[in-house]
């Protein structure tokens, strides 16, 4: 118990440190110019930049943390594996988060000029986090499934040629109910590099359980056209579900690294398997 306190309150200290370093070189970078600019262009560079995206997100993020008793779900050693992944990207990413939480604002600051959006099934839930951070990019969605029917759809989703990993889409697809069919078009639109499956809700037999975004993540990261792989990241894998199902769909061979609850998979586009498409894995 000790060490878990050690643990929580060492969050406010790492979080806002990791943020004041992203903030503080964006800051410093936005004063490096070219022999060609002055010093008053400059000025009026920075200005408009710490009023807007991405570094307004940071500041914010920073204030947050800095401020709050209410720490993140994961453990400091699990943020990391996927701080790690985006510091290794070395780029703005498009970076998909299913579920809001505490740690909103976090992934959105540490992805700097990046598309961070956020699924959230709860419209009570998605209202009390925007109320404090209005600027987070998110939308509510609904789901099909039910945690008590788990078992059912693992055992029969493979009679139903819609779910099949040769031909499985997701807009529109009603026939396969692992599908999440009625996402928001930019959820479609957008390939995305990492992918983080924090939510919804599994502790409930009612509860929508995390079968459909598992099975969709899947889905999605084999239907990337683009260079590279897909990060794809499970929460609360010492979960019966989200463990029988990441093994069903994202795969224990593509599987890269585990830290505590997390699991940290790179899943390659469906071009790459070299396998018939019969099973996802």
């Amino acid at each position: 118990m000790q060490g878990n306190e050690r643990m929580k309150n060492r969050w406010p200290v790492w979080l806002m440190g990791t943020l004041c370093i992203i903030g503080a070189t964006l800051f410093i970078a936005s004063f490096i110019q070219t022999s060609e600019n002055s010093l008053l262009c400059s000025i009026s560079r920075t200005q408009q930049q710490l009023t807007g995206s991405p570094k307004s997100m940071q500041l914010k993020a920073i204030l947050h943390y800095a401020t709050s008793q209410v720490v993140p779900q994961q453990s400091l050693s699990e943020i990391t594996v996927t701080f790690d992944v985006l510091q290794a990207l070395d780029r703005p990413a498009n970076f998909l988060v299913f579920g809001l939480g505490h740690d909103s604002l976090m992934w959105a600051g540490l992805n700097p000029g990046g598309t961070t959006l956020f699924l959230e099934e709860d419209p009570k839930w998605f209202q009390t986090v925007l109320k404090d951070a209005p600027d987070l990019r998110a939308h509510t969605v609904r789901y099909r499934t039910q945690l008590r029917d788990a078992d059912h759809l693992l055992s029969s989703y493979r009679s139903e040629p819609a779910c099949s990993p040769a031909t499985a889409t997701l807009r529109g697809n009603e026939r396969c109910k692992l599908a999440l069919q009625n996402l928001p078009d930019e959820v479609y639109s957008r390939e995305w590099d990492l992918i983080m499956i924090d939510a919804p809700k599994g502790y409930f037999p009612e509860a929508p359980g995390r079968m459909a975004a598992i099975f969709s993540a899947a889905v999605m990261a084999r239907d990337r056209k683009g260079s590279g792989v897909t990060h794809v990241f499970l929460h609360d894998v010492d979960r019966k579900v989200e463990k029988v199902y990441a093994e069903e769909f994202l795969c224990r061979k593509q599987l890269v690294k585990g830290v505590g609850r997390l699991w940290h998979f790179e899943i390659p586009p469906k071009a790459n398997h070299s396998r018939d498409d019969a099973r996802f894995c």
